[in-house]
């Protein structure tokens, strides 16, 4: 029997789908099913992007340019000025989500057999992409009574070899919702340029910054316009995870010259989602003024409820609307499980993701999970106390 391949074989699940089968049969048992475990937003879509789809007059679904509708890069270039972040039109290519923009972006700095250096706990799917390049992620460990900082410089230091060509970061963070400062981010400004290293971050969740806190861009950060490279998506800015577009931008020309090799080589971004995308430039403030304001008082009522169980730990969350929290159990998969194989409180039960898929260290993390704050507010306080009734009988089976 022919064999699959070793990098599929070494393909991580993801900690967020892969308990999709046992929340299927829970729901078939009659249970309703919570789901903190995906960040799948229940604001909607903007109108003027729906509408965009709806009154459009395409008469051929055509390709498009490989690097996206030149409209829409010019118009998204725009929008970037307009909110502080100095990049120009050349200095995008459109994606098929957030996820190719990575791809690319791992595909145009590395060759098999090199490190990344990524902050841990970090998104699930970065070990995946990793994997699918051939790269080797290299975690430094940031810890849930630091808040989820950024490490030490130093720590960093330590792990640079030379195989190392890149650091990851996420800003504001998933799995943590840590919010990266200004003197952080310059810090690790000063690492790639000393090393000679390129910065990818992924700033998807950028607008989602709570308390006053600011979003600092590695785009804006003088002195690494050729190491900066930004990954972003409408997906969660315009809830819009369907459209599946994103782009890869970057001022360093032999990257972007690079990355689109690989753009020609799948072709073109989906042309309806385009359009969708293009237009949704249009959204007002005010949009974006009530889901911040929407969120904050979500993150704030989830902090508020799992502080108020014996035994729980969570680091309040700055940006995106993702929180780790740590249990008093032994084990977050086999209780994420469990929560949908063999535990309801009225008819009622929780999916979370398991926050060991987060790290690539093993061992760590085993009694954490993360919690995305997508329902609304009435919704998160029956889910905890759904959590507190399954925790307290977890622990007694």
């Amino acid at each position: 029997m022919p064999q699959v391949s070793q990098k599929g074989t070494q393909m991580p699940e993801s900690p967020i789908r892969k308990l999709v089968p046992f929340a299927e049969i829970a729901k078939k048992k009659g249970h309703k099913v919570y789901h903190l475990n995906i960040g799948q937003p229940d604001i909607k879509t903007p109108e003027v992007a729906l509408e965009a789809i709806k009154n459009n007059t395409v008469k051929i679904l055509e390709y498009s340019h490989s690097a996206g509708f030149e409209s829409y890069r010019t118009k998204l270039a725009a929008s970037y000025q307009a909110n502080g972040v100095n990049v120009d039109t050349a200095d995008i290519i459109i994606t098929t989500g957030g996820s190719e923009a990575l791809m690319f972006a791992l595909g145009s700095t590395m060759d098999a057999g090199d490190e990344i250096i990524i902050p841990e706990p970090f998104y699930a799917n970065y070990n995946g992409f990793s994997v699918a390049s051939g790269v080797t992620v290299v975690p430094v460990i940031s810890t849930l009574e630091e808040g989820f900082a950024l490490p030490p410089i130093a720590d960093f230091e330590k792990l640079i070899t030379p195989k190392t060509k890149a650091v990851l970061i996420c800003n504001p963070g998933n799995p943590t919702g840590y919010l990266y400062t200004q003197e952080e981010i310059q810090q690790l400004a000063d690492l790639v340029k000393k090393h000679d290293l390129f910065l990818i971050a992924d700033e998807v969740y950028r607008e989602f910054t709570y308390d006053g806190d600011k979003h600092y861009s590695v785009m804006n950060i003088p002195g690494i316009e050729q190491n900066a490279i930004m990954i972003d998506s409408v997906s969660k800015r315009y809830s819009m995870c369907g459209a599946r577009i994103g782009c890869i931008v970057s001022k360093n020309k032999e990257v972007m010259a690079t990355a689109m090799k690989f753009a020609q080589a799948r072709l073109s971004p989906p042309t309806f989602a385009q359009i969708a995308s293009e237009a949704a430039l249009e959204t007002p403030q005010s949009y974006f003024d009530e889901v911040i304001t929407e969120y904050r008082g979500r993150r704030d009522i989830l902090v508020s409820e799992l502080t108020k169980i014996e035994g729980v730990k969570v680091a309040t969350p700055k940006g995106a609307f993702y929180c780790i929290a740590k249990l008093p159990i032994d084990n977050a998969d086999k209780f994420a499980q469990w929560l949908l194989e063999s535990f309801d409180y009225n008819g009622e039960t929780v999916m979370v993701a398991p926050a060991a898929g987060f790290y690539s260290t093993p061992n760590v993390g085993l009694t954490e999970i993360r919690i995305a704050y997508v329902l609304k507010q009435e919704d998160l306080i029956r889910s905890v106390a759904i959590l507190k009734k399954a925790i307290e009988q977890y622990n007694n089976k």
